[in-house]
């Protein structure tokens, strides 16, 4: 299958996702176009069957703002067109879902047709999508949509309860990417050996309340030699550094930014934290207990489905930073309960595991286009 794959090329979530979905597409023999603004982080073409189309935002005077979606539309339709691609799959429903609907309807007048899979990840219909300036576009763009999938049931229960949708939703989950790398990160450079890691990753807005986890880190370091290690940046982090100093935590934390290797330093750790006021999925906690790291997150969205309480982490209820701290020391201060929970951590994530994920999306593909095909002829 020709599968264009559009989607937004930044560390959250949906762009991580769609970019391994589509490398992992290219191995098995699958030709993927990504489409986009700028290249993806995740991306590494080291394929012939993978290629990456830019989305171009001409800035005339007269716009206030760069019209991205009507150049994304003109960049599907001349992709579609000449690449003849089966397929399109796009990652976050604004605008990508829109786009693909306006350009699906553009080639129609051409005599070229082509099914289009929407994947909704989260903020689109939990943040972005109750607002009522976006909420009809994001309904119809996914009733027009020939498939739809989410990346876990309760996002699937948001979108049907905050949307009349008349479509079929499938649950897809995210899934990790097994590394067959050897990591070769000192952990010197982070703790003593008397100290234990703990970590958290994010993009540091509000939602994933980096405060707390600085609260319950403040909470542990007086029971245990530990160092907190935040790999990620936003708006956030100012307030974070404030509270760090608050607390007289700073030389126990260190803020080490964006990095290209986050799961490598994940590694070395002993504990995650995603204290997230909500989550779809929670594809940052699947990635730490893939490298045998337990979590310690919020019971809310995605993450029960994800993170088993009391086998691969602690479930806490949004905000409860005294459970949070008193759960993580439990582990922290039995290590043989520790190691049992990290082995656990690994045998959940398996479960996630990317061949069995994206399977299910090429069976997906192959529904839509026969549909596709029949209605043709």
């Amino acid at each position: 299958m020709k599968i264009g794959i559009v989607l937004y090329p930044t560390y959250g979530g949906s762009g991580i996702v769609a970019t391994e979905l589509g490398k992992s597409l290219a191995e098995k023999g699958h030709e993927v176009h990504f489409i986009s603004y700028k290249f993806p982080v995740r991306l590494n073409v080291s394929s012939n069957r993978i290629f990456y189309h830019e989305v171009r935002v001409s800035n005339y005077p007269l716009f206030h703002y760069p019209p991205y979606e009507s150049s994304l539309t003109s960049k599907l339709v001349d992709i579609i067109r000449f690449e003849k691609l089966d397929v399109l799959h796009v990652h976050y429903a604004i605008p990508h879902a829109s786009a693909a609907r306006t350009a699906q309807q553009i080639l129609k007048e051409e005599g070229i047709q082509i099914p289009f899979i929407t994947t909704l990840h989260g903020t689109d219909i939990t943040l972005v999508g109750k607002d009522p300036f976006f909420k009809p576009i994001i309904t119809f763009s996914i009733n027009k949509s020939e498939a739809v999938t989410t990346v876990s049931e309760s996002l699937k229960q948001d979108t049907l309860q905050n949307f009349d949708i008349k479509n079929e939703i499938h649950v897809i989950p995210n899934f990790i990417t097994p590394s067959n790398e050897a990591y070769t990160i000192n952990r010197d450079h982070y703790a003593e050996k008397d100290e234990l890691l703990l970590v958290h990753v994010s993009n540091f807005r509000k939602v994933k309340r980096l405060e707390d986890v600085i609260k319950v880190f403040s909470k542990i370091h007086t029971k245990i030699k530990a160092k907190l290690i935040l790999i990620g940046d936003g708006p956030e982090r100012a307030k974070a550094e404030m509270l760090c100093r608050e607390l007289g935590t700073c030389s126990k934390t260190n803020f080490v930014g964006t990095i290209n290797n986050a799961r490598e330093v994940v590694s070395i750790c002993d504990l995650f934290f995603l204290p997230s006021e909500t989550e779809s999925f929670g594809l940052a906690a699947l990635e730490a207990m893939s490298v045998g790291v337990p979590v310690i997150s919020s019971n809310t969205g995605g993450l029960p489905e994800v993170n088993i309480d009391n086998y691969s982490g602690y479930l806490c209820d949004v905000g409860d930073i005294n459970t949070m701290a008193e759960k993580a020391l439990h582990l922290l201060q039995n290590k043989e309960v520790l190691d049992q929970f990290k082995q656990q951590a690994k045998f959940q994530a398996n479960k996630f595991n990317q061949d069995k994920i994206v399977d299910q999306y090429i069976a997906l593909y192959k529904e839509v286009i026969q549909k596709q095909q029949a209605t043709i002829l």
